[in-house]
Formats: structure tokens, C-alpha cells, sequence
């Protein structure tokens, strides 16, 4: 017996050398790298993202493409729960929404909750807006609650436990009234009001820019006006404690190596300093910046106390 152990331990010693450096010689990335967008393509996320992968594959020698799964009016949270089970190896890389860590945990989906993911960066803050069809009746947040208290309007939204949803609705809280009706959409653009299939939209600035000249914006969302849309007052400006970022950011699984992210942060950085999003930047009206992973921890702490705001008054 103990001559058995003896052998298989000798076995075992002999092995060791062999194995060993072998794995201590992969380095990441040594396989195709996906970054999942869980939205249709064409929005500004997508776009950055996708130079992101670009530069990416530059970088490392490694295809990486930016692989887009839309959930309709389960918002981003189907394609989030893909990257959670996708593993902690850094080969699926989520470009998330403030959403993400925030609501994901509270949506029923088991792969994200407790939150799976922690932050590699922010790199973008959405110029979203709440608008409407340049014909219609009402032009100003003010004169919407007027009009919503004799009128039923219908609201599009990309989901309705997404935060853009819930700080337009909460903002009607605050001003006294509410929409008549409400849907999720894939896609909020100049189509859904020209069609008529919603009155108010609160979407991203990128998807009505082709017909910003036909709409009205009524407010951004946010702290600061978009100055491609100056006129329009934040809803920090009409409800200050509605006041929270819409950002987009790089989530990786919480397992995943610090070498990793570090690589993939590199690149991040790399692009987000670059003219052609700088210029990406002065054409959209966004936001676009890098902030690291501490300062994304600390972002998403705020947040989720404005959150807690905006929730109550929902429900209330």
C-alpha cells in the first residue's frame, strides 16, 4: 500500500514540471474576445464599443468583435445574464448601462443576483432625452403636465425597470401627473413619433439626431444640458433629487484576473483619449471620458441612493 502511494507521489512530482509552465505561459488574451452589447446596434454604446474592439484586436492579435443582444422589454438584463455565465476569463466582456448593476440583481434573473460583475470603467454618459413630435400640442415639461391632465399620452421607453424609464416617470410623479399609457420598444427614433405608435419618447440623442429639426426636446436626462440642445433643462434642473447619471460602462465578471482587466482597460483609455472620439464627442452631444475602476465603484454607490429617490416616488 504504502509503496503504491509512494509511486503515484513520484508520478505526481514527475508531472508537475511539465504541466505547470505550460499554463504559466498563457497569457491573455490568446482567443477571440467578445464584447456583448445588450441593445440593437447604431446607438452611441455601440459605437464606442466597437472602436474599442477595434483597437483591441489591434493591440493583442486577436479577432474581438462586438456581438449585439437586445432583450426588448426585458431592457439589457437577458444579455447581461450571457456574459455572468459566460465565465471570469475575460473573453466576454459586457458594454453595460447604469441599469446593469443597479437593476439587474432585482429582475428576477438568477445568473444576476447577487450582481455578478464589477466595473473595468465608465467611458460614456448618454445625452438622453425626453421628446416629442415637433407638432405636438405641448413644448415644455410644464406644458406636457398640462396637457397629460385632460389627455391621455403614451409613453416609449426601452424598458420599464430600465432607470431612463423610471426618472421619466418619476419626474411626472413630481410634476403632478402621469402618462396615459406606456410600451417598450427595441428601437426609439424619428420612425416611433413620425408613426405616431408613441407621443413622448425618452431615448438617446443619437436616435433622433437625423430629425432633431422635426421634435421637440422637453428635458435631458441628467446634470448638465447637451449643447446640441441647450434649450432643453436637465431633470436635475426641474427635480434635483432626480439628479443621476445615465453611463455606459465595461463590466467583467467579479472573478475575473486584475491583469486582465488591466489589459482591457488599456485599450479603453487608449480609445476614449483618441480624436476620432473627441470628435464623436462634439457631433452627439455626449459625454465620453474614462473612468477608472474605483471611481465607477464609487459612481454606482451614488447612484443607487438616487435610485432608492426615484423608486420611492414610483411607488408612492
Amino acid at each position: 500500500m504504502h509503496k503504491i502511494v509512494a509511486t503515484s507521489a513520484v508520478a505526481l512530482s514527475l508531472a508537475l514540471p511539465v504541466t505547470a509552465p505550460t499554463a504559466a505561459q498563457a497569457e491573455y488574451p490568446e482567443q477571440p474576445v467578445e464584447f456583448v452589447v445588450p441593445f440593437p446596434p447604431g446607438d452611441l454604446e455601440d459605437v464606442l464599443t466597437r472602436m474599442i474592439a477595434e483597437q483591441f484586436q489591434e493591440t493583442y492579435g486577436v479577432p474581438a468583435a462586438v456581438v449585439n443582444k437586445p432583450g426588448g422589454g426585458g431592457g439589457p438584463f437577458p444579455g447581461a445574464a450571457e456574459v455572468a455565465m459566460a465565465g471570469s476569463d475575460g473573453y466576454t466582456i459586457g458594454s453595460f448601462v447604469i441599469g446593469v448593476p443597479l437593476i439587474g440583481p432585482e429582475v428576477g434573473i438568477p445568473a444576476l443576483d447577487p450582481n455578478p460583475f464589477e466595473p473595468v470603467g465608465i467611458f460614456l454618459t448618454y445625452p438622453f432625452v425626453i421628446a416629442t413630435a415637433g407638432d405636438a400640442p405641448y413644448s415644455t415639461m410644464d406644458e406636457l403636465a398640462s396637457y397629460a391632465a385632460e389627455n391621455d399620452v403614451a409613453l416609449g421607453h426601452f424598458g420599464s425597470v430600465l432607470i431612463p424609464t423610471q426618472v421619466t416617470l418619476a419626474l411626472a410623479e413630481t410634476m403632478g401627473f402621469d402618462y396615459g399609457s406606456d410600451a417598450a420598444f427595441d428601437a426609439l427614433d424619428c420612425n416611433t413619433l413620425a408613426s405616431g405608435d408613441a407621443d413622448v419618447i425618452n431615448t438617446t440623442l443619437q436616435l433622433i439626431l437625423p430629425c432633431l429639426d422635426d421634435v421637440k426636446v422637453l428635458a435631458s436626462v441628467g446634470a448638465e444640458r447637451i449643447p446640441l440642445t441647450p434649450d432643453a433643462p436637465t431633470v436635475g434642473e426641474l427635480a434635483p433629487e432626480l439628479d443621476i447619471a445615465l453611463w455606459n460602462g465595461l463590466f467583467v465578471h467579479k472573478d475575473t484576473p486584475a491583469d486582465v482587466r488591466e489589459k482591457i482597460a488599456a485599450v479603453a483609455v487608449e480609445v476614449i483619449n483618441s480624436d476620432a472620439a473627441k470628435e464623436l464627442a462634439a457631433q452627439t452631444g455626449a459625454l465620453i471620458y474614462w473612468q477608472d475602476e474605483a471611481a465607477s465603484t464609487a459612481q454606482i454607490e451614488k447612484d443607487a441612493t438616487t435610485l432608492g429617490t426615484v423608486l420611492d416616488l414610483i411607488d408612492n
